[in-house]
């Protein structure tokens, strides 16, 4: 019965965890930086790189975020403000998007400037069609990642920790 399981698990496409990870061997990060032309997110703790991760962005194109609804993941410094373990999507961490800066220059355009920009998993109940999600840019303006990558995100990255989200 087990073996049915754990062969169940492998064909919907369940990933084992890595033999060894930069959780297991103790380290935290303290700083993310998400390149969204490599479409890499990189996780530091000061100068040692702890895990990449191919993401995938909004499905709005590579430009900045620059209003509510243009499907555009924003650029700039931010911190992670806060979790969602209840999520529509599998795990969630809060970019503190917008700045002040960029709330004000979206008010000065007369557009409102959007917010819920997270780092998250798939949608909830798809992680075994992750082939469908993987490779292409296909949120409102978020960071997605496996299921099993949030989860190790999650472990890993405080609330407080910086964020730098370049072109």
């Amino acid at each position: 019965m087990i073996l049915v399981c754990l062969c169940a698990l492998t064909a919907c496409g369940y990933d084992q965890p890595p033999a060894s990870s930069a959780f297991e061997a103790g380290g935290s990060a303290d700083h993310i930086v998400i390149e969204k032309a490599a479409h890499r997110m990189t996780l530091y703790d000061g100068e040692r790189v702890l895990r990449s991760y191919r993401v995938s962005l909004g499905g709005g194109g590579l430009a900045p975020k620059s209003r509510k609804g243009d499907r555009r993941t924003p650029e700039g410094k931010y911190r992670i403000s806060g979790r969602n373990a209840r999520s529509a999507y599998h795990l969630s961490l809060r970019i503190s998007y917008p700045t002040p800066a960029q709330m004000g220059d979206a008010r000065r355009r007369g557009v409102s400037p959007g917010g819920d920009i997270m780092i998250h998993g798939l949608p909830n109940g798809r992680g075994w069609m992750k082939s469908a999600y993987v490779g292409r840019d296909w949120t409102d303006g978020c960071i997605a990642v496996t299921d099993h990558e949030i989860e190790e995100i999650w472990r890993l990255v405080e609330d407080g920790a910086a964020i730098r989200i370049v072109a």
